[in-house]
Order: structure tokens, then sequence, then C-alpha cells
């Protein structure tokens, strides 16, 4: 009987030592490490992004793992607050984690004017980064779903997507392995582009494009998908300039082209774009090569508008030309690449789908092989 008294208290002493080995193993292996941030930044004439990862410091510090417990992926859908038709093409062509983070940035439009809001995501990818190289394939998603965001939401220009950084952190333990990625403005003071320095500001901006587009759409009420579209076309001739120094803000986004009536191609398709999504007409903007009557070729941006269940070319752009020594546009100009249909276009205009070299290639509609008669 003193025997088995004996075993006894040993078989408790041994349980209570691989318990407590237990739990300081468990605090031991419990850490998160930062493995690094994504940034984007822009190169070229037009304002394509180019994708650069800087590696942050891999310091790690003490994390609960439950605090990953019960987070979902909120991002199953886009509540899209403007017109149902809005084109989805970019969208569309995305894995399911760019996906992801394009809905993500989406819906938290609001949140993103305050130029600090952190985009949660949780363990939305831990399947992903649970794989070999993992870690590499997200950035590259990233990318991708940037790049569908910005040139697909015009009405999103407020954004300066070089301060933004993607974070994944590695929580590491005995159990096993979990990932936690969110998207800040990491070291910076915000991700708002210049000359935005609140909500407000971004929200005043907002107002004065809301009041011109009301203006806009007040005049083409009642007339067909034909008209409206010639109308705004022309509006846009009549009113924007070309910005030949590319020194001025705003000259690639909608408030440069609306407001202060100056920018660049990629600005007149911005709004081009953004006034085809409010009148409901299925659009989107296309990136490419555009050789000029001088033959030179160049980083170039357009747009393809659906009309009678067919794809067209127009190219506000090309049709605002800049007339040495003054002059007057002639209609030939004017026109001379508003609805046009491949047999046109591929002389000139060579689609990439490309916004940056290491980037996810983007396919477009199928033009009309005829122009729009």
């Amino acid at each position: 009987m003193k025997d088995k008294i004996i075993s006894f208290i040993l078989t408790l002493i041994i349980i209570g030592i691989l318990a407590t080995i237990g739990i300081l193993g468990y605090a031991i292996y419990t850490e998160i490490t930062k493995d690094g941030t994504i940034q984007i930044s822009f190169e070229s004439e037009t304002g394509f992004p180019t994708i650069e990862y800087i590696p942050s410091s891999n310091d790690s510090i003490i994390i609960d793992e439950e605090m990953f417990d019960g987070i979902e992926d909120s991002t199953s859908n886009i509540e899209d607050n403007t017109n149902a038709t809005q084109s989805r093409y970019l969208y569309n062509q995305l894995t399911e984690a760019a996906k992801t983070i394009y809905r993500g940035l989406y819906q938290n439009k609001e949140n993103l004017k305050t130029g600090t809001y952190k985009v949660d995501f949780g363990n939305a990818f831990q399947s992903l980064l649970s794989e070999k190289d993992g870690d590499t394939e997200l950035k590259i998603q990233y990318q991708s779903a940037i790049e569908a965001l910005i040139y697909e939401n015009p009405d999103i220009f407020y954004l300066d997507v070089t301060k933004m950084y993607i974070n994944i952190e590695k929580v590491t333990k005995i159990t096993g392995t979990r990932y936690n990625v969110f998207i800040d403005n990491g070291n910076e003071i915000t991700y708002l582009a210049d000359g935005f320095y609140s909500k407000e500001d971004v929200e005043q901006y907002e107002t004065q494009i809301e009041q011109l587009k009301r203006q806009i759409i007040s005049q083409i009420e009642g007339k067909t998908d034909y008209e409206k579209i010639k109308m705004i076309h022309n509006y846009l001739i009549d009113t924007v300039e070309y910005e030949e120094t590319l020194t001025q803000d705003h000259i690639y986004d909608i408030y440069g082209a609306l407001i202060n009536k100056m920018c660049v191609c990629e600005g007149y398709a911005k709004a081009f774009q953004y006034l085809m999504n409010e009148i409901g007409i299925e659009n989107t903007i296309v990136i490419g090569t555009g050789t000029n009557s001088k033959n030179e070729t160049e980083n170039h941006a357009w747009n393809y508008v659906k009309l009678n269940q067919k794809w067209y070319a127009v190219d506000v752009t090309w049709d605002d030309p800049v007339i040495t020594g003054g002059g007057k546009l002639t209609n030939k100009a004017r026109y001379e690449y508003f609805l046009k249909g491949s047999k046109t276009m591929d002389k000139n205009h060579i689609p990439s789908g490309k916004f940056t070299q290491a980037g996810q290639v983007f396919t477009y509609p199928e033009l009309s092989i005829e122009d729009y008669e």
C-alpha cells in the first residue's frame, strides 16, 4: 500500500513537471514576426505603378493568438454605392486573394479618407501564406488588387498608394503558425495624396466634383446613350487642357480633369470613366501604348464603352490635341478617335493590359471591328 502511494505521488510530480514544461514552451514559442511590407511606387509619365518589396525588422513580440480567433473575411461582396452597372472587368480577373484585398479596401473607402485607417484582414490569407513562397505570392496579389482598384474606381482619387503598406505578421506557436495581414500607412504620416491632410479635405474636393457632375448629367437627361457619350466626350474636350509640363497637382485624376481643367491622358480617361459610371454605361479604362503623328510611341490611356451591345474605343485625349501655333480644332480631328472599332484603333493604339512590368496582364472586351455608324 505504501509503495502504491509513493508511486501515485511520483506520477503527480511528473505530470506537474510536464505541464510546467508545456506552459513554458507555449509561452516561449508564442511570438509574432513582422516579415515585411510592400510599397507601391509610381514611375513613368502616365503614373502606372511599379512595386518594390521593402523588408522590415524581424523583431518579435509576445502576442495572444486568441486575438485572431473569430475573425472572418467580411469582404465577401462589393457593396457598390454607385450605379449597379459599373463595370468590374479588372476585378473579375483577379484571384480570390486579390479580390479579398480589393474588397477590403473598396468597402472601406470612407474610412480610408482619414489617411491612417488600418484595414485588417485577420487570418484571411492563412492558406496562401502557409504555402511555400506564399508571402511572395501575396505581394503579387496585393499589387494586382491595387492596380484594379485605382484604375476601376476613379472616384478614389484621394489615395497615394505609394504610401500604403501591406504588413504580414507571423504568429508561431507549438501548435502551429498563424498569419495576420493588414494594410496601413506604415511610417508615413498619411497615405492621402499630396494636398490632402484630413477627411474633411477629401470631402471638400468630393463636394466640388459632385456638384459639377450633377450639372453635367442634368444637361444630358433624356438623351440616347449615343448622345450622352458624345456630349460627355465633347464636354471634356471643350473644358480640359493637356498639361504638358507634368508639374501641376492632380494631373492623373478626376479632380485635375474636372475641377482644375488640366491633366494628362490618364486624367482624361478617368474623368470619362467616372462620368460613364455615373450614367450607367458600361466602360473600362484601357492601358497600353499609342504612336502619335510624330511616330513617337509612349504609354497611353483611353477607354472602351459598350453601345448597342458592341464595344467601341474612345480616346478623349487624342481628340483634344495640342495645336501648335494656335488654330481651331477641326471637326474631323475632334472625332478621330470617337467610338472607333479595331480597324481604326489597331493602327496606333496597342492595349497591353499591364500597369507594371511585373504586374498581372489584364484583358479587355473585344472591340467591334468596324467603327460606330
